[in-house]
C-alpha cells in the first residue's frame, strides 16, 4: 500500500469564471514555493465556472498530480462554501486560504509559513501585506464594523484615511484581514466552523475574524511577505458587490449586533442608498441609478 504523502501547507482556492488568472495564481503559489521544504497541497474548489476553467483546472490537477487536487462543485456555492468544502477535503496541519485573483510575488508564502510557525502561541490568524497591481499598497487590515466604522466606510472614504482599512508596514494585531489571504491551523478554522455559509459573498472573513476574536483568537498582519490582489476578478460590474456588501452588513448586524444598532445601520443605508440615488439622478447615471434602487430595497 503506497504511503500518504506529509502535508504540511494546505492550499485553498475557490474560483469561479477565472481561468486566466486562476492559471497565474497557481503558477504564482507554485513558482513562490519551487524547492521550498515546505510539503504542500493546492485544492482548488471551482464553483462551477463556464469559461474553460473545468478543461485548464482538470490538466492543471494531472500535470501537477503530487500536490494539485481538484474539486468541482457542479454549482455555485459562493466564497465561504466553497472554502468550507476545500478545507474540510485538506490533508494539512495548517490552510492558508488564498484568492484566484492573486499574484504571489518573491516566497510570500514561504515567508508567512515560517513566521507563523515561529510565533504560533501567539498568533492564531496571519495575513500578508496586499498589493495592487502597479505594486503599491492595498488596503487589507481593517476595523470591526462598529457603527463609526459603517459611518466612514459610507460617506467618509474611510479606506483613503485609514477610518476603515489600512497597510501597515509593521507587524502589528488587527480586527480583521482581507479574505484574499489568510493564514491559520486547521483546528481554529474548525473550532469556528470555517466561514458561514449563509453569506454567499463578501464579510465571510468579517464575521470569522469576529467570531474567533470572541473566542479569544488573535489576528495579526505581516508586511513582509507581499502578495498582489487584482480584486473582484469574479464579480461582473460594481452593482453586485456593492448590493452584497449591503447585504452582508445587514447579516453581521442581525448576528453579532443589538436591535437598536441594526436600525440605525438600516438607516446608515438608506441615507447612503438615496444621496446617491440623488446624485445619479442630477448626472443621470443609469449605473448609480440601478445600483442604489436595489440598495435601498435591500435595507
Amino acid at each position: 500500500m503506497k504511503k500518504k504523502k506529509q502535508i504540511n501547507l494546505s492550499i485553498i482556492i475557490v474560483s469561479f469564471n477565472t481561468k486566466e488568472i486562476t492559471k497565474q495564481a497557481l503558477d504564482s503559489i507554485n513558482q513562490s514555493l519551487k524547492n521550498s521544504k515546505i510539503k504542500y497541497e493546492i485544492i482548488v474548489v471551482d464553483n462551477n465556472s463556464h469559461d474553460g476553467s473545468k478543461k485548464m483546472l482538470e490538466d492543471y490537477a494531472k500535470k501537477k498530480q503530487n500536490n494539485t487536487i481538484y474539486i468541482q462543485t457542479n454549482t455555485n456555492l459562493g466564497f465561504g462554501k466553497g472554502n468550507n468544502l476545500g478545507v474540510k477535503k485538506s490533508n494539512g496541519k495548517y490552510i492558508l486560504l488564498i484568492n484566484s485573483d492573486t499574484i504571489v510575488l518573491n516566497r510570500a508564502i514561504e515567508k508567512l509559513f515560517y513566521f507563523y510557525k515561529n510565533n504560533e502561541k501567539n498568533i492564531h490568524f496571519l495575513g500578508p501585506k496586499l498589493l495592487n497591481k502597479d505594486l503599491t499598497p492595498q488596503p487589507s487590515a481593517a476595523y470591526f464594523f462598529s457603527l463609526p466604522v459603517v459611518f466612514a466606510t459610507l460617506f467618509l472614504k474611510g479606506d483613503y484615511w485609514g477610518l476603515t482599512r489600512f497597510s501597515p508596514n509593521k507587524f502589528c494585531q488587527v480586527d480583521w484581514l482581507s479574505g484574499a489571504c489568510i493564514l491559520t491551523k486547521k483546528t481554529y478554522y474548525n473550532i469556528l466552523n470555517g466561514f458561514d455559509e449563509k453569506i454567499f459573498m463578501y464579510m465571510e472573513e468579517v464575521d470569522l475574524l469576529y467570531r474567533a476574536k470572541k473566542l479569544g483568537l488573535k489576528t495579526y498582519f505581516y508586511p513582509n511577505a507581499q502578495i498582489i490582489h487584482l480584486g473582484s476578478a469574479s464579480s461582473a460590474g460594481k452593482t453586485f458587490p456593492i448590493l452584497q456588501v449591503y447585504k452582508g452588513f445587514i447579516f453581521f448586524y442581525k448576528k453579532h449586533y443589538s436591535k437598536l444598532s441594526l436600525l440605525i445601520l438600516y438607516f446608515l443605508l438608506k441615507l447612503k442608498a438615496i444621496i446617491s440615488l440623488i446624485i445619479g439622478k442630477i448626472k443621470k447615471d443609469n449605473y448609480l441609478i440601478n445600483t442604489y434602487e436595489k440598495a435601498f430595497w435591500i435595507s
